[in-house]
Order: C-alpha cells, then sequence, then structure tokens
C-alpha cells in the first residue's frame, strides 16, 4: 500500500468514525424521549381514554362527583350537559345543569343515601 492509498483512506475511515460516534452521541437523547413516552404520554393517553368512556356511558340514576366537589345524582342527560340533582328542599329537587366533562367520577348506588 502506498503513501497516497493511505492518505486517501484515512479522511473516508474518520468520517465513518464520525457518523458512529454521532450516533453514539444522539443514544441518550433518543432513549430520554422513549423512557418519557412510557412513563408519562402513555399512561395520560390511557386516563383520558377511560375519562372519556365514563362520561360517554353516564345515564339517568347514576351518582356522580362533580370536579367542583360536589356530589350528585343525574335525573336527565342531553347531548353535552346534565342536569343533576344536587339537594332536597322538602319535597322539592334543587338540580343544576352541568357539563358531561365536570364529572370526575361515578359513585357506587346508594352513596348519598349513606352520608
Amino acid at each position: 500500500m502506498s503513501l497516497v492509498d493511505t492518505l486517501t483512506l484515512l479522511p473516508a475511515q474518520a468520517a465513518g468514525a464520525d457518523a458512529a460516534g454521532g450516533l453514539m452521541g444522539m443514544l441518550p437523547i433518543i432513549l430520554m424521549f422513549v423512557i418519557l413516552y412510557f412513563l408519562m404520554i402513555r399512561p395520560q393517553m390511557k386516563r383520558q381514554k377511560e375519562q372519556k368512556k365514563m362520561v360517554e356511558a353516564l345515564a339517568k340514576g347514576d351518582e356522580i362527583i362533580m370536579s367542583g366537589g360536589l356530589l350528585g345524582k343525574i335525573s336527565k342527560v342531553h347531548d353535552n350537559y346534565l342536569t343533576v340533582e344536587i339537594a332536597q328542599s322538602g319535597d322539592k329537587a334543587i338540580e343544576s345543569i352541568v357539563q358531561r366533562n365536570a364529572v370526575t367520577s361515578v359513585l357506587p348506588k346508594g352513596t348519598i343515601k349513606s352520608l
């Protein structure tokens, strides 16, 4: 191998080493994004899916907790809104209209009476 052949191979070898070194330098960043996805993004998407499923399944008679902390029983169901009975005043029910998205959880039947 002549001196000219050796000098022409050196830059090519250096370029190959830079490409491998650049990829190895990016590996920690890629690994951080993968960990971020599995620890934060994926569980959040799962919670959103469960919340959407719960809100779509709301029906008349369900006892719920709303985002403001109020407990109530659903008396009417509309497309985007619910009429919720939040108290009794004598023989008359006090009702409020709330958005479906304001519901945070559904309680087991009879929970409000036991309070």
